[in-house]
């Protein structure tokens, strides 16, 4: 293949992003700290779908078109650090095409590099074994072969044998991959990409996925749902699974046939088959009909029907039937804003009450896009805002929701809920954004933050033992105590954490604790720590039942 352009492009872009979802799960299995909110794969996926949408809708023949197309679908849609740099990588890659109808082999390398340079300028300290790395010695390899070869084809199947090669180096580069025995997460998201752009180009199918349980795809599933609906938003109620043993007197089975049949009854539809049995997931108001369906192609060795209502009522602790569900309020305007991003709506009102004019439902399991934050400082009419990301994987995205609003607006990079609430008590109203931005940086400064989480996977990680629904006490983002009793976690968080000139402790427990269970732990703090001032908060966030702000 001599010449590249947009439609074909179009086509690496679909078959690249479906290569990722279908590996999502594994990508996320990956993050290296075995806590419950690892999900690289998850955020990397949701932004790839969001620009292979706006390349179909987009799509030209005219690939520098096509191009800015991804482009825009991946800036809107990036969650997550290793979402906002694989915009980042094609932000260049269509930057560096933007004029051409066609381009051949020196060109096609020219814009990966082109992109490999515009996402390491995006990133304010670098860091090698990971995404970054990945991208830039497969673009050098790509740029190297395409001096002397022609042939588009060759060239990206020597850049996406680089990309392999250097994935599998990343452990060398960064030791606690090593430790858990990993490659870097989001290389290995970027490396499926380029495997699907391959596949596309040489019209080959896509290599076969790793391997990710229908349980984890479910539970993917369920776990992006559950916190961002009410019950009465649920249309489609019955979580309907079922397993069948095909048999020789039935229909023949096609796994893209069933899933097209399977498609008009609901939603969240999951079809894995091997040569013998077929596994399906579907949300529908017909189970029965799912039943009848499988039965055409042989016998039901598994079945498993829930009601998805009364799950989702005790989950979020709604009594569905008791009222009708509440009118959305409109967001109240704020000339000079505070958004920032919380888990749980209690740390939410707690946010709010101390000076947050909008806070976006996210964080640890659920990173919003740059555009959810665009849009939250739209909706509340914002000509000066400051964004407190209040995790570590959401900066980079509201640094790029700063770069499209067009107002005075600054990122202040708090990384945790503790350091959001100092930052948010320091802010000056009278002040410029950019005074604003250098005092509530330096106020979250003086802030110590701990966590009490779980394990979802046996590892170790600095020497820490660490096994499967433990709880793990996290000082200052480090893990130092793994332990089956939540008192002990948590209690250690507070001897690492707590010394002489601290003042104040504030505890905010979540969903998975109690308020007697947190009155446990300000009376050992009392005993241990008279001189501390202790305050008490009912965060109901999720995955974590504690965390513990130290000043």
């Amino acid at each position: 293949m001599q010449s590249l352009d947009g439609l074909k492009f179009a086509e690496m872009v679909q078959m690249g992003a479906h290569h990722l979802f279908q590996n999502a799960n594994y990508v996320d299995s990956l993050n290296v700290f075995p806590v419950p909110d690892g999900d690289t794969g998850t955020n990397m996926n949701l932004s790839m779908t969001s620009g292979a949408k706006e390349t179909e809708l987009q799509a030209s023949e005219h690939i520098g078109k096509t191009a800015q197309a991804l482009s825009k679908g991946l800036l809107m849609g990036a969650r997550g650090n290793s979402g906002v740099i694989l915009s980042q990588l094609f932000r260049g890659f269509g930057k560096f095409v933007e004029k051409e109808r066609t381009i051949n082999a020196k060109a096609f390398a020219g814009a990966f590099q082109a992109g490999v340079d515009t996402a390491y300028k995006a990133v304010m300290k670098p860091v090698e074994g990971t995404i970054l790395t990945v991208a830039r010695e497969a673009a050098k390899k790509g740029v190297e072969v395409a001096e002397s070869e022609n042939d588009i084809i060759a060239v990206m199947e020597a850049f996406t044998a680089e990309a392999k090669a250097s994935l599998e180096r990343t452990p060398d580069l960064l030791p606690v991959l090593k430790e858990v025995g990993v490659v870097d997460s989001g290389g290995q998201g970027l490396l499926f990409v380029y495997e699907g752009f391959l596949a596309s180009l040489k019209g080959e199918p896509l290599p076969k996925k790793n391997d990710a349980t229908l349980d984890d795809l479910i539970n993917a599933e369920h776990h992006r749902a559950q916190d961002f609906m009410n019950t009465a938003d649920i249309e489609f109620g019955y979580c309907t699974e079922i397993m069948v043993r095909f048999e020789d007197d039935k229909e023949p089975f096609s796994e893209e046939q069933f899933r097209n049949e399977l498609s008009p009854l609901g939603d969240s539809l999951l079809v894995i088959s091997d040569e013998e049995i077929a596994k399906v997931h579907i949300h529908s108001e017909q189970p029965g009909t799912v039943l009848a369906m499988g039965q055409k192609y042989g016998s039901l060795i598994k079945i498993k029907v829930d009601n998805m209502r009364e799950q989702h009522s005790a989950i979020v602790g709604e009594d569905h039937k008791a009222s009708a569900p509440a009118p959305a309020k409109k967001a109240e305007k704020h000339p000079y804003a505070i958004v920032t991003i919380a888990m749980g709506e209690g740390v939410a009102e707690l946010l709010r009450s101390i000076g947050a004019s909008y806070v976006i439902e996210g964080g640890q399991t659920m990173n919003p896009s740059t555009e959810d934050i665009v849009k939250a400082v739209q909706e509340i009419g914002a000509e000066k805002v400051l964004i407190l990301p209040n995790n570590k994987n959401i900066v980079m995205a509201a640094e790029q929701a700063v770069e499209l609003l067009g107002i005075e607006a600054a990122v202040v990079a708090t990384k945790t809920i503790p350091q959001g609430m100092a930052a948010i008590l320091s802010f000056n109203p009278e002040a410029t954004v950019e005074t604003n931005q250098k005092a509530m940086t330096e106020a979250f400064a003086h802030v110590k933050t701990g966590q009490v989480t779980y394990a979802v996977r046996d590892t170790s990680i600095d020497g820490v033992e660490i096994h499967k629904d433990d709880f793990m006490a996290l000082a200052e983002g480090k893990i130092v105590l793994s332990t089956p009793a939540l008192k002990d976690a948590a209690e250690k968080v507070i001897t690492d954490l707590v010394d002489a000139n601290t003042e104040i402790v504030t505890i905010i427990y979540g969903e998975d604790t109690s308020e007697e269970k947190a009155s446990e732990l300000i009376r050992f703090i009392e005993e241990n720590y008279p001189d501390v001032e202790v305050e008490l908060f009912n965060g109901k966030q999720g995955l974590y039942p504690y965390i513990i702000s130290v000043e």
